[in-house]
């Protein structure tokens, strides 16, 4: 075989995002503690910036006009004159908008401060768990945004076992990061491998088939005990197994051994172990037959221009590379606020978008929500579906009736009603609570009735769909109920 070299030209397609553009999108993800801690680190980066502790004087700014006004020749030369004009116009427009920025807040401030005093603290908790350890692994491969997105969606859809829901689709779930179903299972297969191992399953099988060593592998019996024959396994059915790979009992029971090493729950392991806070990024607030959407922000309203670099910028800079960081410094802090106020207003539209949605939640305070999906919010707000996942991820609101995880209130389609309109599987798994709750203790109702009782009622979905929710809600069956 002969090798050679050859140059080629070939063209591509790819859309590549801006770092400015990428902090932005990091910004609209993050909870309200995570991006004050964020901003503060932005202003450690900036000092043409910090955070006003108490309300400045007007005088300060009066004295730096004053003083520019006499000192503004430090650099000789026309050119150098100009862009330190543009530079001082630059830092008014800038004041200009953290002046808009900060009166916006005050303005609506009162609102939150009345409401503040007429209601208990807003803090509930929450325990930190190993997730960023376990994402920090994919910083190790050369992904995409959309790809990160996507693997986080995998996550934040596992139980606390790390078992995505029985009947995931991994292709739907990727084409809304618009990644092909290919590049969706290689992305799931990856994490799958991630430590711990079998996190994101499907089942029990696909869980422990990750766990196995290159070397366990090549052992059919090892193989097929966590796959077609783990339900043989469990049962103990040793002899009809030893009969199935046609070797001895003895063979089984050192398979059996090496799978009794797997960790049939590894979502366990990234669990919660420190207690913490769970502080609403937002408060969602009944006025007058209407919800306002108020955002918990103590931080962004107090950004002002420091005092002392704006003297320094109206008394005039004695080089360009001074002038030339005080203007990448000044873009800096525009782009920031921009942010900032982005974020804020995609999170205020996509709030009452959901409000509008799911009317009979917060105005019937049935405690219902309907069938809703992120496409339905990204075609009404006007943005993309994986914009609505960045919003809606780690964030919480504080309503009426307490506070909600902001993706409790997207919920699939579980059977039609009576008038064969969608009904959500929260409305299935109320009404299965209900039962349940009201039943006779010495007959339990079995799945199957409590299916023809939903149908009665206008619901129809199949016995196994009530199994299944029945089980997701930790309820036993109906012979393990009996009293």
């Amino acid at each position: 075989m002969q090798l050679s070299q050859h140059l080629g030209l070939r063209q591509k397609q790819e859309l590549a995002l801006k770092p400015k553009m990428l902090q932005s999108l990091k910004m609209l993800a993050l909870p309200i503690l995570e991006l004050e801690s964020y901003i503060k680190q932005e202003l450690e980066n900036n000092p043409l910036l910090e955070i006003r502790e108490e309300k400045d004087e007007e005088t300060s700014g009066e004295t730096a006009s004053k003083d520019g006004s006499e000192n503004a020749s430090s650099i000789e030369d026309q050119d150098g004159l100009d862009s330190q004009s543009s530079t001082i116009e630059e830092v008014k427009e800038l004041t200009e908008i953290l002046d808009q920025w900060n009166e916006y807040h005050y303005s609506y401030s009162s609102r939150r401060q009345d409401y503040d005093a007429e209601r208990p603290e807003r803090q509930i908790v929450y325990e930190e768990d190993g997730r960023s350890n376990y994402l920090d692994q994919l910083n190790l491969y050369d992904l995409s945004e959309a790809e990160l997105d996507f693997c986080n969606e995998l996550l934040d859809s596992c139980d606390s076992f790390g078992f995505l829901p029985q009947g995931y689709d991994i292709a739907a779930a990727g084409k809304i990061f618009k990644l092909s179903p290919k590049r969706a299972e290689e992305l799931h297969q990856l994490m799958l491998k991630l430590s711990p191992q079998g996190i994101t399953a499907l089942d029990i099988s696909q869980c422990l088939l990750a766990q196995l060593t290159e070397e366990q592998l090549e052992n059919r019996i090892v193989v097929g005990l966590v796959t077609d024959q783990f339900d043989n396994l469990i049962h103990r059915r040793y002899q009809k197994l030893a009969s199935h790979f046609g070797v001895s009992e003895e063979s089984i029971l050192m398979a059996k051994e090496q799978v009794a090493r797997l960790d049939p729950k590894p979502g366990l392991r990234i669990q919660p172990c420190n207690a913490s806070y769970v502080y609403p990024d937002l408060t969602w607030k009944l006025v007058d037959g209407e919800y306002v959407v108020i955002l918990n922000d103590q931080i962004t309203p107090n950004i002002i221009i420091s005092p002392r670099y704006r003297q320094m910028i109206h008394r005039g800079f004695s080089d360009r590379d001074t002038l030339r960081f005080v203007r990448s410094r000044v873009n800096s802090a525009k782009f920031l606020i921009k942010s900032i106020h982005m974020r804020m207003r995609t999170l205020e539209k996509v709030s009452l978008s959901i409000i509008k949605h799911q009317k009979d939640f917060f105005y019937s305070g049935t405690g219902i929500l309907k069938p809703l999906t992120y496409s339905v919010i990204a075609q009404d707000v006007g943005v993309n579906e994986s914009t609505i996942s960045r919003v809606v991820s780690h964030k919480y609101a504080e309503t009426p009736y307490g506070i909600f995880a902001l993706k409790d209130f997207f919920t699939s389609t579980a059977g039609l009603d009576k008038n064969f309109e969608s009904i959500s599987r929260q409305h299935v798994k109320s009404q299965i609570i209900l039962m349940v709750e009201c039943e006779d203790k010495s007959e339990p109702l079995s799945d199957q009735e409590l299916m023809d009782k939903l149908k009665e009622q206008g619901i129809t979905v199949s016995r196994r769909i009530v199994a299944k929710y029945r089980q997701e809600l930790g309820i036993l069956n109906s012979r393990l109920r009996r009293s």
